[in-house]
């Protein structure tokens, strides 16, 4: 019997959310109109205008899908913003051909989140969606967020699962990773539940207040953003279906290149938030059990490249009493092994098994 190991990408198990009601994409929009007079003329109605910023670099194979898909949203009031952060591909030859349909931006290669904060310069819109270039949005994506949360009425922030598409053998899969709404939303924070970046709606008032995305971060981008956002009390909301779609096709993105950078990026934020909730008497024993199963998951894939390493963090991490074996990563047969032999024992049990 092998036993069972816990990727990186996501702390909860999948599932795939309930399909809502269906809404007509025609009417959609009517919900969240502003009524406004003009002269001489009879009230009418307008949508609210969603900017969707798109950073790109190298990324000829992918970026013409990613536009289309912004193009293509139902929702009848966007600007489609794309960036392109200095490439040296095809990429700035595919974007041109889109003519005037996106505003098209270049700048000297400075990173993502350089790329992100230029589009988010420009953008006219209420809202703001930002889109990977190697990703894409279904159709109804803009308009079914705003839909499920009562056109975002009270909220800063707009969030929903996001579909994880797979290709391996040249067949494509996909699941959604589901969103603990028992969690807090520190809880889901610590659990890497929050969404990937297609997957949030951003007020663009409330973004500006956080100064925007942190440029020169190299990874766990969102999720620092999420973090600033948490601290500063911007309005979470939660939209139930998932109309992001986030593409796992190479070994070579930001977040996939190092894990282990990774792992030490994530550490420092949680160690942040942590050390800002006990400062405000937000931290309970639930977030001590959550980032405790997040901190054992970590040690868990690191052992996979750095075993010794690991080993040293699992401890440095149990002595701070966050280590909590729970979850997939840490079926039964783990748990006796780790309590009977350690956890490098455990771990070289469980590589020879798989």
């Amino acid at each position: 019997m092998e036993f069972a190991w816990f990727p990186l990408k996501s702390c909860a198990q999948l599932r795939r959310p309930p399909s809502p009601l269906p809404i007509d994409p025609d009417e959609l929009w009517l919900s969240t109109a502003a009524m406004i007079q003009t002269p001489h003329s009879a009230p009418r109605l307008v949508p609210t205008l969603v900017s969707i910023v798109i950073p790109c670099f190298n990324s000829a194979r992918w970026i013409a899908a990613a536009v289309s898909s912004a193009l293509d949203q139902t929702w009848p009031a966007t600007e489609v913003i794309v960036v392109d952060d200095g490439s040296s591909d095809e990429s700035p030859a595919k974007l041109r051909a889109f003519g005037d349909r996106v505003t098209f931006i270049e700048t000297p290669h400075r990173g993502g989140n350089n790329a992100r904060n230029a589009g988010l310069a420009v953008a006219r819109g209420e809202w703001v969606q930002f889109l990977d270039a190697d990703d894409y949005l279904e159709p109804a994506k803009v308009g079914q967020q705003l839909a499920e949360t009562a056109d975002g009425a009270t909220a800063d922030v707009i969030y929903s699962p996001v579909w994880v598409e797979k290709e391996e053998a040249g067949r494509t899969s996909r699941s959604a990773p589901a969103i603990d709404g028992r969690l807090d939303l520190f809880a889901q924070w610590l659990t890497w539940q929050l969404p990937q970046t297609g997957g949030a709606l951003w007020r663009k008032a409330a973004l500006e207040t956080l100064g925007g995305w942190k440029e020169g971060q190299p990874c766990c981008q969102e999720h620092e953003l999420y973090l600033r956002a948490l601290q500063a009390g911007l309005r979470f909301r939660f939209a139930p279906t998932p109309h992001a779609v986030y593409r796992l096709w190479s070994e070579d993105t930001v977040c996939r290149r190092d894990p282990r950078q990774v792992i030490r990026i994530r550490t420092e934020l949680m160690d942040r938030l942590q050390a800002w909730m006990t400062e405000h008497a937000l931290w309970t024993p639930g977030h001590t059990r959550a980032a405790g199963q997040a901190f054992f998951e970590m040690a868990r894939t690191l052992a996979r490249y750095d075993l010794a390493g690991a080993e040293a963090y699992f401890h440095d991490r149990k002595t701070r009493g966050l280590i909590h074996l729970a979850g997939p990563a840490a079926p039964r047969s783990y748990r006796l092994a780790q309590r009977l032999l350690g956890f490098t024992t455990a771990e070289k049990i469980a590589a020879a098994r798989r």
